[in-house]
């Protein structure tokens, strides 16, 4: 509302009224946030939310009760100083649903074990509880809090939750003995009636609330949308949780059903004197009091009370009237119901409350301000709270902020306000001229003893003591203040003997003989000790808390939510002009607008400024060696910042536009990105070696002592995708949308008469797939050459896998139905996979066997029965594998390999352009990396030239030997120098293409080449098998082992 173009109270009400009728129920005045009661639940207070407002600037997002709680929040962590909001407003404009909302977003946002999760268990659960035993149907709003509490969640340096405070302060006893129209008692007595069960209802003689005579003098028993006997439930909960245990739960009940029959005793007048008029009705409360019932009768009728004569002290027994035995009844009552109030908030202090203070975040959930028809002492109490809250929200925004601008040498005009300290002096003035609180307890003090007439002395003593004050007026029954929000009339009726607020030893020794242990904690005092000094009043104890409150308060970062009710009916979208209008006047919303309009949105000490943002700058980070001035100024200019933006003060700078802050922010958000990604990509970079390294000698381990190496591929790094499935539309339409590959490769398959065909070989997480290529024989596609799924084999249905003790790449997959012998150059890889994936679905190590005689089963065709086929390993010379079938036997010769307790060789120093190793998913863009320098999963359309690659490779990685005539020839070619080259032959006019892995031909119609040969591309096919011409031979060879050029 700082951009309103009138600043009027008529239009502040409009524009919150626009907002309203359209369901926007908060709106900002800088960092104040204003919150309208929309009586009905929201629907933007969900996860949504939660994720939208955190981390975001104030001003990034519509205005929201999340944005001001993720700013402290984030405060207190950067720069770690507490922080405290002040939840204020008249009562009914909805402070104890945006003190819920708060705590509510903390526990989502921050982390935590199963330690923190108790802390916030306990936190959220502490609002119900105390709710129940707090919180009251009053005439303008059906969940009013009866009492105050200041909230202090306590944090780790981590940010995590780890503790907490509650501060209770001002209950409303009165209620517990008598309601005005239309109210109710507080909320535990009508959860207890309706929630308890049948066996704790006749245990505790709990009946129809109209049978109470504490919950009877309202006629009002009902709330609409409460279910009662649910919150009760939500009640005994949070007890559980709290810790309370079952005894000491058991016990609570019994003294709020306790308080219900208490009530019940009525009194007659008999000669002057008060007595029981039904005995039978002492029983009851007695037996759940655990004391006895003629004693109960006793201290209800009698008193004790010392006299001094001649020097000696003797105590008397002193009957009570009529009228004074039913206050010393409810005395008893409000005495029993406070004392268990104080027990609860003390249980969820113990639960969470932690030795040392670290952080913390502070909520301030107080009734507002009220104005009854008949204002009596709690009133008066409740108003000076606010008024000390009024006063604090006046001197940290509008008194400070003015006076920081004169002291750091601000251009400022000054903007006139009402300071409100002058009623907060007229009220808790201790000396010239005495306050009200003082003049109350000096009446209290002095006419101790005489309880008629107290209340006109003491109205009398106002007159006389501040009767000239311009903020104090006087009539007949009472006095009227002129509060902040407005004149308040105070009957004076009851002040004094509620201000004195003493309990009679006689009915304190009454509940130290209970039977319940619990009770007697509840009384502790020690009656023999002597009584000196004057008696601690009501107003003197609410005038401590208020001002502990205020220290506590100016301790920390303040921020601000002002509650408005838009309504006294209690229903959606009804808008008061006029009620409106007098919160806003007395919120004193417009001078805060003009405020901090006219002023600067963001202010800070250079020394906090230049820590904050040090980053943005070399020169600045990691410190600053110059004057701490000249460091916030080079930062502004670093940003470019205009001039007329942002003011430098003696020790703060001062920043004018939200905007131009968020641009920091931002700024300094970029740099953190920027080097979390350098530690990420590192942090990556280091695992995926490490999970690669480890895959690698898992996969050894595979074939360690069971299998020769063969000497080419022990060291081969591990790519997993060998066909560059992500530009392999044709391939990848057998795989679910978002099915990752571990491994593609394209193999050879045998079939019942040992012939090779070729078949593309993919492992998944959800199973192997087989895919061939068959001739399309009718249709618009008739003689093209199509994919085809020709098996898939799922886990659970593999039985096992064999391989021979030789050097050589043949496998056989073993399944439920038949077998498949496969031939691939990437076997070991393959096994390596597949074991991981079978025993993570199966949950048991995949079978692999080692002999130099595999059978295998062969699919059944036609009417004839599947049979078996044999394939028998013999040595005989060179690496590559021979292959003689005859009938059903295919025998294999090929020569020695490496020894099988062989291993490979790794590299420690990782590649230069590795960044990451990862197997391949449908997320990223896959190649086959080169041989020197594999890049898991990656495959781009295009590559970096290949003289580039080998400057910057380390081909030791490889460990490869040289092999056969090329390798010779290359040795010589470094150790001696060359003859002068014959005349070049004329390129070749067709496409030419460079390989990037070493390829030897598994038939004879392939060819072989090395890794970085250039030869010469006779033809592309679409299937992926591509016709090349190398050293005079033409052949077929996989395309994506090469680059065109």
């Amino acid at each position: 509302m700082v951009l309103l173009s009138k600043i009027t109270e008529d239009a502040i009400v409009e524009n919150l009224k626009k907002r309203y009728m359209d369901d926007y129920i908060f709106t900002y005045i800088g960092p104040v946030l204003i919150s309208v009661n929309p009586f009905k639940q929201m629907p933007y207070f969900t996860d949504r939310e939660v994720e939208l407002y955190q981390g975001a600037a104030q001003y990034e997002n519509p205005p929201h009760i999340y944005a001001l709680t993720d700013n402290m929040y984030r405060n207190m962590m950067i720069d770690g100083e507490n922080q405290c909001v002040i939840i204020s407003g008249e009562s009914g404009a909805g402070k104890t649903v945006a003190a819920k909302y708060i705590m509510g977003y903390i526990s989502k946002v921050s982390g935590g074990g199963p330690k923190v999760q108790h802390v916030k268990d306990i936190i959220l659960q502490s609002n119900p509880l105390l709710e129940a035993f707090g919180n009251a149907k009053t005439v303008r709003n059906n969940n009013s809090s009866r009492f105050g509490k200041y909230f202090e969640i306590q944090f780790s340096r981590g940010g995590e939750p780890d503790g907490g405070k509650i501060s209770n302060f001002l209950l409303e006893k009165s209620r517990v003995v008598s309601q005005n129209e239309s109210e109710r008692n507080f909320h535990i007595y009508y959860q207890l009636i309706e929630g308890a069960s049948a066996q704790q209802k006749e245990g505790l003689g709990i009946m129809t609330p109209d049978y109470y005579y504490y919950l009877n003098q309202s006629g009002t028993y009902k709330v609409d949308g409460t279910n009662d006997s649910k919150d009760f439930q939500e009640t005994m909960e949070a007890m559980q949780v709290i810790g309370i245990p079952g005894d000491i739960q058991a016990q609570v009940l019994q003294i709020t059903a306790g308080i219900l029959h208490l009530g019940n005793i009525s009194f007659i007048e008999a000669g002057n004197y008060g007595q029981v008029e039904s005995i039978d009705l002492l029983a009851f409360p007695a037996y759940l009091l655990g004391i006895d019932p003629s004693r109960l009768q006793d201290k209800l009728t009698s008193r004790k009370m010392d006299s001094k004569w001649g020097g000696k002290s003797e105590s008397i027994n002193v009957t009570l009237n009529q009228e004074q035995a039913t206050y010393t009844r409810d005395a008893l009552a409000k005495a029993l119901y406070a004392r268990l109030f104080d027990y609860l908030v003390e249980a969820i202090n113990k639960a969470i409350q932690k030795p040392h203070e670290e952080f913390s975040i502070g909520v301030l959930d107080i009734y507002g301000f009220e104005i009854f028809q008949r204002n009596g002492f709690e009133q008066f109490c409740i108003n000076f709270v606010n008024e000390k809250l009024q006063q604090i929200f006046i001197e940290l925004t509008l008194k400070a902020e003015q006076e920081e601008y004169v002291q750091e040498g601000i251009k400022w005009t000054p903007i006139e306000y009402f300071n409100n300290k002058i009623v907060c002096d007229l009220i808790e003035n201790k000396l010239s001229p005495p306050g009200i609180m003082s003049v109350l307890d000096d009446v209290c003090a002095t006419m101790h003893a005489k309880g008629e007439g107290a209340d006109g002395t003491l109205l009398q003593k106002l007159q006389a003591a501040v009767g000239t004050h311009e903020h104090f007026n006087s009539w007949n029954s009472g006095f009227v203040i002129h509060h902040y929000a407005g004149k308040v009339s105070y009957d004076i009726n009851g002040f004094c003997e509620r201000n004195r607020d003493v309990l009679f030893p006689d009915l304190i020794e009454l509940m130290q003989s209970s039977e319940f242990d619990f009770i007697r904690s509840l009384f502790p005092e020690n009656l023999n000790t002597d009584k000196k000094g004057r008696p601690t009043t009501a107003s003197s104890k609410i005038k401590r808390q208020a001002n502990e409150l205020v220290n506590t308060l100016m301790k920390c970062t303040p921020h601000y939510i002002r509650c408005i009710k838009p309504n006294e009916t209690k229903r959606p979208k009804d808008w008061e002009e006029s009620r409106v209008k007098h919160q806003v006047e007395y919120l004193g919303l417009r001078e805060n607008i003009r405020v901090r309009r006219a002023g600067f949105a963001y202010r800070r000490l250079f020394n906090k400024f230049l820590m904050r943002y040090a980053i943005l700058t070399p020169e600045t980070w990691p410190c600053w060696r110059g004057p701490e001035q000249q460091g916030v100024l080079h930062l502004l200019r670093s940003v470019n910042m205009d001039n007329d933006q942002y003011q430098m003060g003696r020790t703060k700078v001062f920043v004018k536009n939200p905007e131009s802050l968020f641009l920091l922010e931002e700024m300094r958000e970029r740099k953190f990105d920027t080097f979390a990604r350098i530690i990420q990509k590192a942090w990556r970079r280091y695992n995926a070696r490490k999970k690669y390294e480890q895959m690698r000698e898992e996969a050894s381990d595979i074939l360690y002592n069971s299998k020769e190496r063969r000497k080419n591929s022990i060291n081969r790094n591990f790519v997993g995708d060998y066909l560059g499935l992500e530009q392999r539309p044709e391939l990848r339409q057998f795989l679910s949308k978002r099915e990752r590959v571990d491994f593609a490769d394209s193999v050879n398959k045998f079939d019942r008469r040992f012939k090779s065909i070729k078949r593309d070989l993919i492992l998944t997480p959800k199973g192997i797939y087989l895919i061939g290529r068959e001739k399309v024989k009718k249709g618009p596609e008739k003689g093209q050459i199509k994919e085809v799924l020709k098996r898939k084999l799922d886990f659970v249905n593999i039985a096992g896998v064999s391989l021979s003790a030789r050097q050589d790449d043949f496998f056989v997959l073993h399944e439920a139905q038949y077998d498949s012998l496969l031939e691939s150059n990437f076997k070991t890889e393959f096994l390596s996979l597949l074991s991981k994936r079978y025993e993570e679905v199966t949950k048991s190590k995949l079978t692999i066997s080692f002999s130099d005689r595999l059978e295998f089963r062969v699919k059944k065709e036609g009417w004839g029965g599947g049979s078996s086929r044999v394939v028998v390993f013999q040595r005989g010379p060179g690496d590559l594998a021979q292959l003689k079938p005859a009938g059903k036997t295919l025998t294999v010769t090929i020569g020695d390999g490496l020894p099988k307790s062989s291993r490979a060789k790794f590299s420690r120093a990782p590649p230069t352009r590795q960044s990451e190793i990862t197997y391949s998913s449908p997320h990223k863009q896959n190649r086959p990396p080169s041989a020197a320098l594999p890049k898991l999963g990656s495959q781009k359309a295009h590559r970096a030239p290949a003289h580039n690659q080998h400057n910057h490779s380390n081909l030791d990685f490889l460990n490869v030997p040289d092999q056969g005539m090329s390798g010779k020839q290359r040795k010589r070619s470094i150790s001696s120098r060359p003859p002068p080259a014959p005349k070049p032959q004329p390129r070749p006019q067709g496409p030419r293409c460079r390989a990037l892995y070493q390829y030897v031909g598994q038939d004879t119609d392939e060819i072989s080449f090395d890794v970085d040969e250039v030869f010469d591309l006779v033809r592309e096919d679409g299937s992926g098998w591509w016709t090349g011409r190398i050293r005079g031979k033409e052949g077929l060879f996989p395309g994506n082992y090469v680059e065109k050029i």
